[in-house]
């Protein structure tokens, strides 16, 4: 029931009760029953959004975060093809990028080194030493608790593996070259793993 409806039917019931004969109690239940149709009525719109936060927050779960780098892989892939498109020679042109490894968020620590030397002398003049280390680490936390997100230091983006261009003047070996070196300038991958090729 939407709230027009609501309302509208609320002043109808009100309009067939005359006020005079109803009791105090009557009244009370009457505008109860009208303020829970009205928030019955009202847009659940606040919930949606508050999940759609939480779903970009640190906690992103395997399937969100597929999403996500797929989402950046098509971002590049459309970047890519709109800049090679405007190269000279080049023409129409579809672009496919491989990754080597997904995005990778680095969680500050706190390092702890203890190095401890100790140096005997026996009886007869001999020395012995010996060396003790430790090192402990603790996640940095970002309210400051051990409970919360940790506090992420940086955010790597993923590798790129492989690049495969496909261009309508993919034959033309100056065009080839230009979009290699591009390619290359671009995300700073060998050559061998950037393949140019004719489109049909």
């Amino acid at each position: 029931m939407d709230l027009e409806g609501g309302k509208r039917k609320l002043f109808t019931i009100l309009g067939k009760i005359s006020l005079k004969k109803m009791k105090k109690d009557q009244l009370l239940i009457l505008a109860l029953a009208g303020i829970l149709l009205l928030v019955i009525a009202l847009p659940t719109e606040k919930k949606g959004t508050e999940k759609k936060k939480t779903e970009t927050g640190l906690g992103l779960s395997d399937g969100s975060a597929k999403a996500s780098q797929d989402e950046y892989l098509c971002s590049l892939e459309s970047r890519l093809e709109a800049a090679l498109s405007q190269m000279e020679g080049v023409g129409d042109v579809t672009v496919m990028i491989t990754l080597k490894s997904s995005a990778e968020k680095v969680v500050e620590k706190d390092m702890e080194v203890t190095d401890e030397t100790v140096t005997e002398s026996d009886s007869q003049g001999g020395t012995r030493s010996s060396k003790n280390g430790g090192r402990k680490e603790a996640t940095v936390y970002g309210d400051g608790g051990s409970a919360g997100e940790p506090y992420v230091s940086k955010e790597l983006s993923p590798r790129i593996e492989g690049v495969v261009v496909i261009a309508e003047g993919g034959s033309d070996s100056v065009v080839k070259q230009n979009i290699t070196e591009a390619v290359q300038a671009l995300f700073g991958i060998d050559t061998h793993k950037i393949r140019v090729m004719k489109k049909s």
